[in-house]
């Protein structure tokens, strides 16, 4: 045997994507390394801090011995904490025997996935969404079957072009709101619709709404698992990545129906074995103490949003609609005559602004950047006189 054939990797490794965000923000620090002036707008992380109550209450569980294993479905104050809070903001009565802490959000789609789907079974992704649920669905050698998400309606799914792509393989459904990378917002006509098939044609739902209290406009935050028959067949992934500034915390969570409460457990066990004690302890603290830091950044971020949709409205070639929720606005670039990875790849070199192209989303955002405003107003201003000028000088200003 050869040296060659020795060290072969699984063959599922080419079924595996990846999130393009974090490949982009390699490129980009490896410019600024060089001097550039880079502005960064591609990353989903909010450049807040983690609150002083949280990271205080995580140092006091380090001070005080929490540093062993953890049960591995979480620590009891944190599974209470998490079904309170979810029976108060989502109107979802579940047991704490029903909560999962796992290794942030993402945890949650694969066990999902692990669990319920199998080779040549069909799941139904938004297109453009999180790119993460289309590369786990094709890693278990399922087929991911996109639902176009269109700015020109509202970014929210067309039910009906829903109902059309579901089959007898179809396994599982992906919901995303408020959603990244648009910052659309699924209405409570258009959740009640989906229950419906979901009922209809015996489908699980993932709900992913860990952007859930990132929302403008008075828009409502609607967990589909509250509908009339759907807590027996929703997962519902959540977090405290977005909401907390807690990204490097690693901390989502699962609330699942009772009938996959031993799935959860057994792939839990066989992969993590808990999430780490100090930062549930932390966890506790963000979700039962002052809530004052979450308000004003949404406030922030909602003055963040006013401002980059405005000025890229500005901009000829670019159309922007404003988004009711998270911290994303995915504009349409077609007016440039450049496709979005064109745009977003000659504003990385020749504007030094990195933007994620639609692309890496799904091929509905073929003509679309995505744009993060997790960035200081002063810096979304120059982002905008940046783009502005490199759109002039392509000829479209």
């Amino acid at each position: 045997m050869s040296v060659t054939q020795a060290r072969r990797i699984a063959a599922r490794m080419g079924n595996l994507g990846t999130e393009s965000a974090f490949e982009v923000s390699a490129r980009a620090r490896a410019l600024a390394a060089q001097g550039r002036p880079m502005i960064y707008l591609q990353i989903g992380e909010p450049d807040f801090d983690t609150p002083a109550n949280v990271r205080a209450a995580a140092k006091r569980a380090l001070d005080d011995g929490e540093t062993h294993y953890a049960p591995f479905p979480g620590i009891p104050a944190l599974r209470d904490a998490i079904a309170a809070d979810v029976a108060k903001r989502k109107g979802v009565d579940a047991d704490p025997s029903q909560v999962f802490v796992t290794v942030g959000g993402k945890g949650v789609m694969l066990y999902a996935i692990l669990g319920l789907v199998d080779p040549g079974d069909e799941v139904i992704v938004p297109d453009p969404g999180y790119p993460i649920y289309e590369s786990l669905t094709r890693f278990v050698g399922a087929t991911p079957v996109p639902i176009p998400i269109r700015m020109e309606n509202e970014f929210r799914l067309d039910v009906d072009e829903l109902a059309a792509l579901i089959t007898p393989r179809t396994r599982v459904l992906f919901i995303n709101s408020p959603a990244n990378p648009t910052g659309g917002v699924l209405n409570r006509d258009d959740l009640t619709r989906i229950s419906e098939l979901a009922i209809e044609h015996d489908l699980w739902v993932v709900a992913d709404e860990i952007y859930g209290r990132i929302l403008y406009d008075g828009a409502e935050h609607v967990s589909i698992a509250a509908l009339p028959g759907m807590a027996e067949r929703t997962i519902i992934l959540d977090g405290f990545s977005k909401t907390f500034a807690m990204t490097g915390w690693r901390l989502g969570y699962a609330v699942v129906p009772t009938s996959l409460i031993p799935t959860y457990a057994q792939l839990i066990i066989n992969t993590i074995s808990c999430a780490p004690t100090f930062a549930q302890v932390g966890a506790v603290e963000a979700l039962v103490g002052p809530q004052d830091d979450v308000d004003a950044m949404v406030v922030e971020f909602r003055a963040r949003r006013d401002l980059i949709v405005a000025g890229l409205n500005e901009i000829p070639g670019i159309r922007c609609a404003t988004p009711l929720g998270a911290f994303y606005a995915f504009p349409s670039i077609a007016g440039t005559g450049l496709s979005g990875a064109e745009f977003a790849a000659r504003l990385l070199h020749e504007a030094d602004v990195c933007v994620l192209a639609g692309t890496a989303f799904g091929s509905v955002g073929t003509e679309h950047i995505r744009v993060s405003y997790a960035n200081s107003r002063e810096n979304l201003t120059e982002a905008l006189g940046r783009i502005g000028r490199f759109v002039e000088a392509i000829g479209h200003g």
